[in-house]
């Protein structure tokens, strides 16, 4: 049996999304839970909103469910408190996952240089010692998070596999120049 190592509460949200532990995290008011409620009326699988409870078990395993208070409850601006259990049915809750993945949604910030490409070095949330791989989508007007939060999930699902476009198109275009 794995047990406890250590806990903590962080501020965030956590779904299910295709079957693996999206931590959702980023500035206050920058769309979190809007973002996992469009992903729960896609099917995907909803655990904590605002505050996630973070076990770190003795196999290194980091585990994510909803503060007991809290569970299937979500605050949205304009609406208030709802029950994700009662507007979508058991089958939107989820009461528990392992936390494969950390998607930081930050404000777009015109004049930042963003990683365009996907060559860059991956980012990394640390939690209790643990380091989750951390992908960072900007925020802006006309940008469906639910759908960029969606892809960012399969191309981390690609890369564990081994496969990476960026790498694929830069063989490519070196094949092409070498052929020159």
């Amino acid at each position: 049996m794995d047990k406890v190592k250590e806990s903590l509460k962080i501020s965030g949200g956590l779904l299910q999304i295709f079957g693996m532990g999206v931590l959702i995290i980023g500035d206050s008011s920058i769309g979190k839970s809007e973002s996992a409620l469009e992903l729960i009326s896609r099917g995907h699988r909803f655990v904590s909103d605002d505050v996630v409870q973070i076990k770190r078990k003795s196999s290194g395993k980091l585990i994510g469910t909803a503060p007991h208070i809290a569970r299937y409850y979500m605050e949205i601006r304009g609406l208030g408190i709802i029950n994700i259990k009662e507007i979508f049915g058991h089958q939107a809750i989820c009461m528990q996952t392992e936390i494969d993945l950390a998607i930081k949604l930050e404000k777009w910030r015109p004049g930042k240089e963003y990683d365009r490409l996907g060559l860059k070095s991956p980012e990394y949330y640390k939690i209790l010692g643990e380091k989750i791989r951390q992908i960072n989508i900007p925020v802006a007007p006309g940008r469906n998070m639910a759908t960029l939060i969606e892809v960012a999930c399969k191309v981390h699902t690609l890369g564990e596999r081994g496969y990476h476009a960026p790498q694929e198109i830069v063989k490519k275009l070196n094949r092409i120049l070498s052929a020159r």
